[in-house]
């Protein structure tokens, strides 16, 4: 375990923390945990890149602990009435689908190594920077229409988006994997 490491795993300690605080009502202190957990994910990824300190571990743990939050937060805010369903559902279908899909290439004996494009980078971050203007304008109590609605949109073309591209990359690999059979 490495400081990036540590770091990941503390990210994932805090989304029970952060989903406690959501559902009790608990905002300014959701927003601050949540903004936490998003800081440390741009800290280990520089961590890790900066100081040589990539582990076979954090390359599973960093994505696992992005997912965690993400759709635990999202479902959260979904369940509470404060994000509608709708983003909520294409936000953990997008991510579920991804990973029936890695669980089934591999259980079909043609594992795919899913590397992440720049549209689902983007799709991360502008996730998350929804997740906390949704909670700074709850925790703060103020108005952040119509950028809230923006960026709503923003995640649902580029969770599409994503999805699209990592769908057409493993039937890609799927295919080329039954012609070499």
């Amino acid at each position: 375990m490495n400081i990036p490491n540590l770091i990941t795993t503390g990210r994932i300690i805090l989304v029970p923390v952060v989903v406690w605080a959501i559902a009790t009502g608990q905002m300014h202190f959701a927003f601050l945990l949540f903004l936490v957990a998003a800081v440390s994910d741009a800290v280990d990824g520089f961590l890790a890149k900066r100081f040589n300190m990539k582990s076979e571990i954090g390359a599973y743990l960093d994505p696992l602990a992005d997912k965690v939050l993400i759709v635990s937060i999202y479902v959260t805010l979904g369940s509470t009435g404060v994000i509608p369903l709708w983003i909520v559902i294409l936000v953990v279908s997008r991510d579920f689908m991804i990973v029936g899909a890695i669980l089934l290439s591999w259980l079909v004996g043609r594992p795919v190594k899913i590397r992440p494009h720049m549209v689902s980078k983007a799709n991360t971050a502008v996730q998350i920077v929804y997740a906390c203007l949704v909670l700074a304008s709850l925790g703060f109590s103020f108005n952040a229409e119509p950028v809230l609605t923006l960026v709503m949109v923003l995640v649902a073309v580029l969770t599409l988006l994503s999805v699209g591209l990592y769908l057409a990359e493993w039937i890609r690999h799927m295919n080329s994997a039954e012609t070499r059979a």
